[in-house]
């Protein structure tokens, strides 16, 4: 019996059983096509993202129609942007999801129902195994995937240091402790302390397919990277 996870909490703690075919589907590129005349054929504009993809899992009741109906509504409209999505068809993978509605059931003599639950997904799907910290010790990090990931990145030393992963060097003009750095918000802190202004950079580092070289030198002593993995 399949079933999801939304915001922490499972369909079939509400009665959902669901399908789910379009969990498999792909996102689509966003690029833009110009005609020109006298030119066979477009110009295609190819502005380096993916756009949002909907996903839809058909589902139904078979019981406690009313009150699994009613708490089911709560639970997918109450949560306020993207949210944590996962479902029994993509075991290994994870979304960032938004509820899209609406909830219409057709409901069977007020005992069981059919609806179909939506949802507006950012375009990757996140490997679970790209959640854990890895502490760089064999001087490179593999990419799996066939896609530049946006890691997070802990930098533990005792001074300033110099960082370069895959090519991109990062200067840390000082640290105390440790620094965090965020390449997908493109920020710097430790805690709740911004830490922007003690990191130079011409770009944050980015983990591109294959081998990722990494290496550090001066008051940098080890080096953690959270990968976030992600495919489509």
């Amino acid at each position: 019996m399949h079933k999801l996870w939304y915001a922490g909490e499972c369909s079939m703690d509400y009665g959902l059983y669901i399908s789910g075919d379009q969990a498999f589907d792909a996102p689509e590129r966003d690029v833009e096509n110009i005609q020109i005349d006298g030119r066979n054929g477009d110009l295609i504009i190819d502005k380096g993202r993916y756009k949002n993809i909907t996903i839809a899992y058909p589902c139904f009741i078979r019981d406690r129609f009313r009150v699994h109906s009613g708490n089911a509504r709560a639970w997918l409209c109450a949560p306020i942007g993207y949210q944590r999505l996962e479902d029994t068809y993509n075991r290994d993978y994870f979304r960032q999801a938004r509820f899209y509605g609406p909830l219409n059931f057709d409901v069977h003599l007020l005992r069981a129902g059919e609806c179909e639950i939506t949802f507006d997904c950012k375009p990757q799907r996140f490997l679970k195994s790209g959640e854990y910290p890895v502490e760089i010790t064999a001087g490179a990090l593999h990419n799996p995937t066939r896609f530049p990931a946006m890691p997070l990145i802990k930098v533990y030393g005792t001074a300033a240091g110099n960082l370069n992963i895959s090519g991109t060097a990062v200067q840390i003009k000082s640290i105390a402790s440790y620094v965090m750095i965020d390449s997908d918000t493109q920020n710097a802190y430790k805690g709740t302390e911004n830490k922007n202004g003690t990191i130079v950079a011409d770009a944050f580092p980015v983990l591109k397919p294959g081998a990722n070289p990494i290496s550090w030198s001066g008051g940098i002593t080890r080096v953690e990277i959270t990968p976030r993995w992600w495919t489509l």
